[in-house]
């Protein structure tokens, strides 16, 4: 499991790297809990842009509190709706979602996906659940006034999944793995290799708006202090 953080000027920075699966929130929480001894400050408020597990969303809000608001990611989202439809069906329902999340204004697109839900419901219940699933998430960029390359960039998990397949070719060459610090050692050693060729967020211009968004949303939680969410053994 790792994180990438994207500075306020919209640089891309490999952070966090732990040994686990994004579904045990236990796991998730520890790498959480790192970064913020290693010095990560969220008092002005985080954007956390996720996939669809559900661990991960549970750990934010137990390590951040609502200092963080949580982006989830729409491609994930279109992904596992459409896992659970018909063949036959799966494109017209995707272009439905894609329509919806591209929104401009988010109230009408979280209408929509609630209007395609219902319809769902009847053939389909199960992938009508999915897409209610963390539904809001799906428009917490577009409702922070965030709009054009910037909402774009920000409504996925591209970034990172970026990294994580360059990551896999530089895993690649490894013939012999031996025990479980080489493989974080060279993990490690693949992301700084995917952060030479990073380039800054599509969208970066409009970052200090975004920046400020994030303040004025968090703000209410200045003095709320999260659960304990210091790691033990």
């Amino acid at each position: 499991m790792v994180a990438l953080a994207i500075t306020a000027d919209g640089t891309k920075v490999p952070v966090g790297l732990w040994d686990g699966a994004t579904e045990n929130k236990t796991v998730v929480r520890a790498l959480l809990a790192d970064l913020v001894s290693r010095g990560l400050d969220a008092t002005d408020g985080l954007l956390v842009v996720l996939d669809g597990a559900k661990a991960l969303s549970a750990a934010v809000r137990e390590v951040f509190g609502a200092r963080a608001v949580i982006q989830r990611c729409t491609l994930h989202k279109r992904r596992n709706v459409i896992g659970y439809l018909p063949v036959d069906e799966r494109d017209a329902i995707d272009r439905r979602l894609a329509l919806a999340f591209a929104q401009p204004d988010p109230a009408k697109g979280l209408k929509a996906c609630r209007a395609l839900a219902r319809q769902l419901d009847v053939k389909h219940p199960d992938a009508a659940a999915s897409l209610r699933e963390g539904l809001e998430e799906m428009f917490t960029v577009a409702g922070l006034g965030v709009t054009g390359r910037l909402r774009r960039s920000l409504t996925n998990t591209n970034c990172i999944e970026s990294m994580i397949s360059i990551t896999r070719t530089t895993t690649g060459r490894v013939k012999n793995w031996q025990d479980g610090t080489m493989k974080k050692r060279w993990i490690a050693a693949g992301m700084l290799e995917a952060e030479r060729s990073f380039r800054r967020l599509k969208g970066h211009a409009d970052m200090p708006s975004l920046v400020a968004a994030i303040g004025r949303t968090t703000a209410p939680a200045a003095d709320v202090t999260p659960i304990n969410y210091a790691q033990t053994a």
